[in-house]
């Protein structure tokens, strides 16, 4: 598989051109993933799951994003911010192979680089809130060395 960071990258432009042109997924999927991934089997499928979970999840993601936002209103943050946020919240419920902690890292360094000079920081402090939410209710199954750390009260990242 080519660079994961890259093919989330992907996913995020999919996921935007989805968004802001109201484009139909399989479109989206054929005009945004397809060509930047299609030469990599393992990639592209990643890229289409996290694509199309990202988007049947952006209501769940949504209502556990506002749950830790102060005095804002969720339709007021960056458009980026929110995507990459939806994004990293599907990996923390549908990717049980993937290790919070990378789910994190990587959000991080995608806001740093699609968005605001600040959205690094704001996208940790999102993500690491709603990770030890969804940890302490057991919504979040990691299985194997490293994908979830001892208990929700001792996983700060």
């Amino acid at each position: 598989m080519k660079n994961r960071r890259g093919i989330r990258e992907t996913a995020l432009q999919a996921l935007y051109a989805h968004q802001a042109g109201n484009e139909d997924k399989e479109h989206v999927v054929n005009t945004v993933i397809k060509p930047k991934v299609d030469d990599d089997k393992e990639g592209l499928r990643f890229a289409e799951k996290l694509f199309l979970n990202t988007l049947q999840t952006a209501e769940f993601a949504d209502a556990e994003i506002e749950k830790h936002i102060k005095n804002w209103e969720i339709q007021r943050l960056a458009v980026i911010d929110r995507l990459i946020l939806r994004m990293a919240i599907c990996e923390f419920t549908h990717f049980d192979d993937i290790p919070p902690k990378v789910t994190i890292n990587e959000a991080i360094e995608i806001a740093k680089k699609f968005s605001t000079a600040k959205s690094g920081r704001f996208v940790n402090g999102i993500l690491d809130a709603v990770l030890e939410s969804l940890a302490s209710d057991n919504r979040i199954t990691k299985s194997g060395r490293g994908l979830l750390n001892q208990s929700p009260d001792n996983h700060k990242l």
